[in-house]
């Protein structure tokens, strides 16, 4: 009988220090997350905003491109992609801020210039418009059709004098630039 208490005894002691559900070091090690490589780039914020844009995802756009602007700073490209997604969204007053920074940063981008003069036919302010235009249709040397067709619209809508509010208003084609090159976009 006194073998038979020692042995419960000890069985006890020995229950009470194992740990109740625990993981063994090669259970947590087998278990546990990837680490990071910090060595390793991420995909361009401007690339992944280009593609949601594509994709008419624009707030989804908006943050990539505002994480671009993280990665790479306030350059003319990610301002003219920052306003082209505002204006997108809508909110023309901040479009045409990030786009006139864009210009004075870059005054030779045709995108930041042709979506410039979208936002401000968009505003009304049509003769500012069509010198925008102008400017960008200048500096593409008239080479893309949607640029020549938005002059062509702000020429039309500046020499007649009378604004017909029944009437659609013309759709123009916003532009973005990607490493050097610029792409046109779907109409809105």
């Amino acid at each position: 009988m006194l073998r038979l208490c020692s042995a419960l005894a000890l069985i006890a002691v020995l229950a009470a220090c194992q740990s109740a559900g625990g993981l063994s070091p090669a259970d947590v090690a087998r278990n546990s997350a990837p680490g990071v490589d910090t060595q390793e780039t991420g995909v361009d914020g401007l690339l992944v905003g280009h593609r949601l844009m594509e994709a008419g995802e624009y707030e989804l756009a908006l943050r990539a491109y505002l994480r671009g602007a993280g990665e790479q700073g306030m350059t003319p490209d990610v301002l003219s992609a920052l306003g082209s997604v505002n204006l997108k969204l809508g909110r023309l007053g901040q479009a045409e801020t990030l786009l006139r920074r864009a210009v004075k940063a870059d005054p030779t981008s045709v995108p930041a210039l042709n979506n410039l003069g979208v936002v401000l036919m968009e505003r009304g302010n049509i003769g500012e418009a069509r010198a925008v235009f102008q400017q960008a249709y200048a500096q593409d040397s008239g080479n893309s059709d949607s640029i020549r067709e938005n002059l062509r619209l702000a020429i039309a809508q500046s020499q007649s004098g009378l604004y017909d509010e029944t009437a659609d208003p013309p759709a123009f084609s916003l532009v973005r630039r990607d490493k050097g090159q610029y792409i046109l976009l779907s109409q809105l």
